[in-house]
């Protein structure tokens, strides 16, 4: 579907939903003529796609990415985890991005270091020299093979990623002002980037402040559905009903916004949606909009054979050697 074709139904159903709340044709469509202006006047439009491509699909094939550097196969976001993925053969790595108390750009997942480290407590109360004392090995399978890993800076695991010629995935899950600076920053720093890298997050606002910070970096947006009223292994994240069905009726709302208008504003080059969801006509529908679909987490030998040989896009996975769970 092409962009005005998808505006045309976007809007429609925009104009429908409208008139369903106000009983006012001529308030209806107001409003909607008000929004597409805001959405033409605003939105930005997508990195040229050859030079997505290059980024997406390096070798013109589909790419293997490994999650935080390959979260089973060795600790997850340090910088021993990069050199394995790129001995197993990953085309790239994603790697989360979050910041210390003072600022340093670093790879962690959680917002907490309890998880995956010997440590305790929250990133926004711990400096990087006492983030820096810490395993992050500690709570790996594999721990005893990595006694001597530290948490790495955002700019070691990039030079760490150039020295072995992988894609980066940045996933950055909010301080969208901050990250949008730090990585307008480091795309000057490492230029080579730009072919070589794409930011991805599931908050379309981190997209959007990237896009206003450089134009010229390619971008995804992640999603998963359900993920604001379920976690990831499909438990509801709320106890209170009135709570639940909240957020239920916002990832409602979410995902028909993901879908038909916020991928437009952006201007992304990629969709990141959780492999559950994806289908041979989803990835179609996409690639006709002129953008790639990445499925993740893809952790077992079948479903890498699906995305490799049926469905023909990227995928993340865990492991970049065995079957295994998803690390969430």
């Amino acid at each position: 579907m092409l962009w005005g074709e998808g505006l045309l139904v976007s809007f429609s159903s925009l104009f429908v939903l409208a008139l369903l709340i106000s009983r006012s044709p001529l308030l209806s469509c107001l409003l909607v003529s008000g929004l597409y202006l805001l959405l033409l006047f605003s939105r930005f439009l997508p990195v040229p796609e050859s030079r997505a491509l290059h980024v997406l699909r390096p070798a013109g094939k589909v790419s293997i990415i490994a999650h935080r550097g390959g979260a089973h196969d060795g600790p997850e976001n340090t910088l021993a985890t990069i050199r394995l993925a790129a001995k197993n053969g990953a085309t790239g790595v994603e790697l989360d991005l979050e910041f210390t108390k003072d600022g340093v750009p670093i790879l962690m997942h959680d917002d907490t270091v309890e998880r995956t480290t010997d440590g305790s407590g929250k990133l926004s109360d711990l400096t990087f020299s006492e983030i820096r004392k810490l395993n992050p090995a500690a709570k790996h399978r594999l721990r005893h093979l990595y006694n001597d890993e530290k948490v790495p800076t955002l700019k070691e695991a990039v030079e760490e990623c150039i020295h072995h010629n992988l894609v980066i995935y940045f996933d950055v899950k909010g301080h969208a002002a901050q990250a949008a600076e730090t990585l307008r920053k480091l795309y000057m720093d490492f230029p080579n980037l730009y072919n070589r890298s794409i930011v991805c997050s599931f908050e379309p606002s981190v997209i959007y402040k990237m896009r206003q910070a450089d134009v010229n970096v390619v971008t995804a947006l992640t999603h998963r559905p359900w993920s604001l009223s379920h976690l990831g292994d499909g438990k509801p994240r709320f106890d209170s009903m009135w709570k639940h069905y909240f957020y239920v009726s916002m990832d409602i709302l979410l995902d028909w916004a993901l879908h038909h208008i916020l991928w437009n504003f952006c201007g992304i080059s990629a969709f990141l949606m959780q492999k559950n969801y994806i289908s041979k006509d989803y990835v179609e529908k996409w690639n006709n909009r002129g953008i790639e679909v990445v499925a993740w987490t893809v952790n077992n030998a079948s479903e890498k054979l699906y995305c490799e040989h049926f469905l023909n896009c990227n995928y993340i996975t865990d492991s970049m050697v065995e079957d295994c769970e998803p690390h969430y």
